[in-house]
């Protein structure tokens, strides 16, 4: 269940099943958030791992998958995102749900929130550097999703988060978000950096993506005359 305030890019949701309860609210302009559903429950715990607040943005995720909410926070915050992410997931089996449902819902969300391509840039690249580390991300608001995420990462782990699904939270967010997205890092020997530098710039390629362009107000960036 998603819900959205008149006149801002935002949106909250609720996504709850037998494996996973998630709460979420995002505005991709940064700014205001509206309060999670269950705020109290949210700010009770206190295994936050990934918080931030500043004059533009106010982040804070807690999945309870460290390396996740490292990825998230840094995905939210070079996008000029706001965000608030609150889950929690049958860890006791593994990290799949979890990470899935999360991703699935912010691609959710993303999309509740954006509402339109009218009037945007519709296309984003970036290439982010982390280190000796480098990928590439390319974004098209195109509503026909599809991801390619290759990332070569070579541990089987980082932190708690498996490193087979850092390209599967890729997938989940394109598939509900309705993008088309190409992630690539293209150098790097730590893993760590490999990823990051793959969440960074797809980031900046979705701020990109996600920007108005002046004198184009009313267009749609496509042939068709219709995207979403």
């Amino acid at each position: 269940m998603a819900t959205q305030a008149t006149g801002a890019r935002s949106a909250t949701l609720v996504r709850d099943t037998n494996e996973t309860k998630i709460q979420l609210s995002i505005n991709l302009d940064g700014g205001a958030l509206a309060p999670l559903p269950n705020a109290a429950a949210a700010a009770s715990d206190s295994s936050e791992h990934a918080a931030q607040n500043s004059a533009s943005q106010q982040i804070s995720i807690n999945t309870g998958i460290g390396f996740l909410d490292h990825m998230l926070h840094a995905l939210a915050k070079h996008a000029g995102w706001s965000l608030a992410i609150h889950a929690t997931g049958d860890l006791h089996i593994d990290d799949h749900h979890t990470a899935e449902d999360t991703c699935i819902a912010l691609g959710t969300a993303f999309k509740q929130a954006l509402r339109t391509t009218t009037g945007l840039a519709r296309w984003g690249y970036a290439y982010c550097p982390l280190d000796e580390a480098l990928s590439r991300a390319v974004v098209d608001l195109s509503n026909r999703p599809y991801c390619v995420a290759e990332l070569g990462l070579k541990r089987e782990k980082i932190g708690d988060l498996s490193c087979e699904m850092i390209p599967h939270c890729f997938e989940s967010f394109a598939q509900h978000a309705g993008v088309t997205l190409h992630v690539d890092c293209i150098r790097g020997f730590n893993d760590h950096h490999r990823a990051e530098s793959a969440f960074k710039a797809t980031a900046v390629a979705l701020r990109m993506a996600c920007a108005t362009v002046k004198g184009r107000e009313g267009e749609v960036p496509s042939t068709k005359g219709v995207l979403f």
